[in-house]
């Protein structure tokens, strides 16, 4: 009885997520049938397979619109992910790079890049966001476990909102001191607007690695999940699964950063959902994690397009007012651990 119940749990959960990937086609059909140049469904579909370059239409699908939808999948499916890996591992349920410093200390560090090496490549961009994702989140992890009392999900998301307002302050304060507060306000605002084939080019591989890796990280992070001791107790190496999954969130949280810069409340969100569609195995919730995420960015950033037409609202404000709300239920639900 158990048994079938299982097969038919397993067939609901992959019919779910094939009805998720056929979603997020058509989300990226209807991204790019939307803009300031009139195209119809026909054109769309026409040019994502065949690809003629005199015809204006494909090119503007080829060049713009297909490397903004792309884009959109790519961060939101990678700090998704990099939330529900957090969760897993910490057990905290307010886990997520932007609530945990992770986003704000990359684009901290983008910022430098910008002020000291004028003329950065991407790639060398993409090494400072890097680099900044981890400064984050050592930042707010070390000043979590000095409070009284040890570490809770409370203190850390406290630290988090600290770090990342310290942060951001300094950002400004840079982008005044050298005359590039305008760049930088483009990695606050966070967005897709500006995508360029190339960025995706160079940040697809860092986010596919960090996707295989988390693939392959899922059975431990749900052994993990269970608690330190449960995993300790059926032989789980904690130490070498914590370091994997933290080199895995850096790589996403760093390539999405570089990509769309600061967009909040994705990984907070969509493995809360995740979890309640499929349960506590990361072996589920890991790709359905990258397909929710993705819908979510895709279609924010059709909403942000819609919103105040011809103008175009940042996706990081319409992510915001999604997640606050949320944010605020599960920290009320979680503030007893004070």
């Amino acid at each position: 009885m158990n048994l079938k119940k299982h097969e038919n749990n397993r067939v609901l959960s992959l019919t779910i997520l094939v009805i998720g990937i056929f979603v997020l086609f058509l989300s990226v059909v209807i991204s790019i049938r939307f803009g300031a140049a009139n195209l119809t469904y026909h054109d769309v579909i026409k040019a994502i397979f065949e690809y003629d370059q005199e015809n204006s239409a494909h090119v503007i699908v080829r060049e713009l619109r297909l490397p903004r939808a792309i884009a959109a999948i790519c961060v939101g499916a990678a700090l998704a992910i990099s939330g529900a890996i957090m969760q897993g591992m910490t057990r905290n349920p307010l886990a997520s790079p932007s609530i945990m410093g992770v986003t704000s200390g990359a684009s901290f560090t983008i910022a430098i890049a910008l002020a000291l090496v004028p003329g950065i490549s991407y790639l060398g961009m993409m090494t400072f966001s890097f680099i900044g994702a981890g400064f984050g989140a050592i930042l707010v992890f070390g000043i979590s476990s000095f409070s009284k009392g040890g570490i809770t999900p409370v203190k850390l998301a406290l630290a988090g909102s600290a770090i990342t307002s310290l942060l951001s302050s300094l950002s400004t304060a840079i982008g005044l001191k050298f005359d590039i507060a305008k760049d930088i306000s483009f990695w606050f605002s966070g967005g897709v607007s500006s995508v360029q084939p190339q960025h995706v080019y160079f940040a697809l591989p860092f986010i596919l690695i960090g996707l295989i890796l988390a693939i392959l990280l899922s059975r431990s992070i749900s052994i993990l999940s269970l608690g330190e001791d449960v995993a300790k107790g059926l032989g789980q190496n904690i130490g070498l699964v914590k370091f994997m999954g933290t080199i895995v969130v850096l790589l996403l949280t760093g390539a999405a950063v570089s990509i769309a810069g600061m967009i909040g409340f994705v990984g907070l969100v969509i493995p809360h959902i995740t979890r309640f569609l499929v349960g506590t195995d990361y072996r589920w919730i890991i790709p359905y994690s990258a397909v929710l995420g993705g819908i979510l960015l895709i279609v924010a950033d059709i909403i942000g397009r819609m919103v105040n037409a011809p103008f175009e609202t940042p996706v990081g404000a319409i992510t915001a007012i999604i997640g606050v709300p949320f944010f605020l239920y599960l920290a009320r639900k979680e503030g007893r651990g004070l």
